[in-house]
């Protein structure tokens, strides 16, 4: 008779399953709670303690880690291998009916322990499963009882199943344990291992992501996607959906843009963003004035916009945003007032509270052809950056004060970026464009007569001396650019000629 080995920490179906294993002539060996739950629907089974006459030990750590389950599990179906399991009284198992302990399920609850989560790393259930996916023309491996069925049906047709289904369920077998490994060394070397040094990179990189919500469609609507994370049931970007429809992939990208940027600033700050790149960027006194500022900046363009804040929504806020159409919000918490009035007149918009800053810690992974690239984030100038003048005339403190805030907010731009600004607020943004001129171009046209007496910031040095020579000529007063183009004595003349200032930080912040 065949004989299948159950041990499963998800009990869904196996005891269906097992009857009708048991109704087509199979021996059941089973172990725990597997074993229990078989007994108790009144179904022949052989426990593995029967089987490899030896008890569970250090409190059922060590089940079926024996060679009389490993033997008949490995066992190929020839006279060789038989006679070697005849002599030493095993028999050869045809079937593996198993997953595993929820190391990830543990590990997302709040508070858990490392005792706790070690705890949860099965070693038997990844042996059994590894072992019989190796000997899969010979063994059946089930690890996930959304098979059962069709196992089942081809048993009962041709009482076998076929070698293409055998290496299929061995393939996901093989895709359940290194899944399972992978978070098992994402969480240890993340969670719990001290950091790499600011400029080192991991030889090996583990990125244990779970799917946790399909998305309507990706970027466009013939595209599939979904939304994936470290912690089983976080939403996205680790927040919480407080209203509004669901969020599409576009948004979730949006809305990280956003908050990066938001999270950058001390001072109460809005961020308005459109297909990744900023419309607004504002500070001031609260988040009510820093919108209208941030709104200013350029209205057009920000319909369909996300907004993030890096404060408390409050009723002052949803007042002051009019009729403007805003996908989505992103917040550290929202009043209660506020959220019952934007879910009100704007339920579609979605509200989105995040609790935590973005602090830059992870990595950043971007897919390429056959390849990922990695790189430790950009959280803005290295330690022991200096701004120097570079110019005959220095900067006033007040313009001094709108080149750091212009500074701050270009980051956050698509390269090619540039940003004018005035006191605490962008009013020309130019970016995502090949070439720089035409950034500085964009930016002009956006400031318009608001350009007169404001400042320029450039994410990379200018290669030529045509871009500030334009804003020069718009009414810009002072600049600050990283410098370190072969041509930077034409732009430093350019910018003297016209008593503009102008300062180099050495530090350049591309974002492609």
């Amino acid at each position: 008779m065949p004989r299948a080995l159950l041990s499963v920490y998800d009990k869904t179906d196996i005891v269906r399953f097992a009857t009708t294993l048991v109704e087509l002539g199979w021996d059941l060996v089973a172990s725990g709670g597997t074993e229990k739950a078989l007994r108790e629907a009144n179904l022949p089974v052989i426990s593995v303690s029967q089987l490899t006459g030896m008890p569970e030990m250090l409190d059922g750590r060590v089940k079926t880690l024996h060679p009389a389950v490993h033997a008949g599990i490995l066992a190929r179906n020839r006279q060789e291998d038989i006679d070697t399991l005849s002599e030493h009284g095993y028999a050869p198992i045809n079937m593996v009916v198993c997953n595993l302990y929820p190391f990830q399920e543990t590990v997302a609850q709040k508070g858990i322990t490392l005792q706790d989560a070690v705890e949860q790393i099965d070693i038997g259930g990844v042996t059994l499963l590894r072992a019989a996916a190796k000997n899969f023309f010979h063994v059946v491996v089930i690890c996930d009882p959304e098979d059962y069925g069709k196992v089942s049906a081809e048993l009962k047709t041709v009482a076998e199943v076929d070698i293409a289904t055998k290496r299929s369920l061995a393939v996901k077998a093989f895709a359940h344990t290194r899944d399972y490994d992978t978070a098992i060394h994402a969480f240890l070397s993340t969670d719990f291992v001290p950091s790499l040094a600011a400029e080192a990179l991991p030889e090996h990189l583990s990125i244990g992501m779970q799917q946790i919500e399909t998305l309507r469609y990706g970027e466009n609507p013939h595209q599939i996607a979904a939304y994936y994370s470290r912690h089983a049931g976080n939403e996205p970007l680790g927040g919480t959906v407080l209203g509004g429809k669901q969020l599409s992939y576009n948004n979730i990208l949006d809305l990280d843009a956003a908050w990066r940027a938001s999270s950058s600033f001390e001072e109460p700050a809005v961020i308005i963003v459109k297909h990744l790149n900023p419309t607004g960027i504002a500070i001031g006194d609260n988040i009510a004035i820093a919108y209208q500022r941030a709104l200013a900046s350029d209205p057009l363009s920000a319909f369909g916009c996300v907004i993030a804040v890096n404060r408390i929504v409050d009723d002052e806020f949803v007042d002051g945003l009019g009729s403007l159409f805003i996908e989505a919000i992103a917040a550290p918490a929202f009043s209660p007032t506020a959220q019952a009035r934007l879910n009100e007149k704007r339920k579609n918009c979605r509200l989105v509270q995040i609790p935590h800053p973005y602090d830059g810690l992870e990595f950043e992974v971007r897919s390429v052809h056959r390849g990922l690239l990695v790189q430790r984030a950009d959280v803005g100038d290295p330690e022991g950056t200096i701004l120097k003048t570079v110019t005959e005339r220095k900067p006033t403190m007040e313009e001094l004060d709108m080149l750091q805030f212009a500074w701050n907010a270009v980051q956050y731009v698509k390269s090619n970026a540039i940003v004018i600004a005035v006191a605490n607020a962008t009013i020309g943004i130019g970016g995502g464009v090949s070439s720089r001129v035409d950034a500085a171009h964009l930016a002009v046209m956006k400031a318009g007569e608001r350009a007169k007496g404001a400042v320029l910031s450039s994410d990379a040095y200018f290669p030529f001396a045509d871009g500030p020579e334009l804003a020069i000529k718009a009414g810009i007063s002072a600049i600050i650019q990283p410098g370190g183009s072969i041509r930077d004595s034409e732009v430093i003349e350019a910018a003297n000629k016209a008593n503009v200032a102008m300062v180099f930080t050495g530090t350049r912040h591309f974002r492609h």
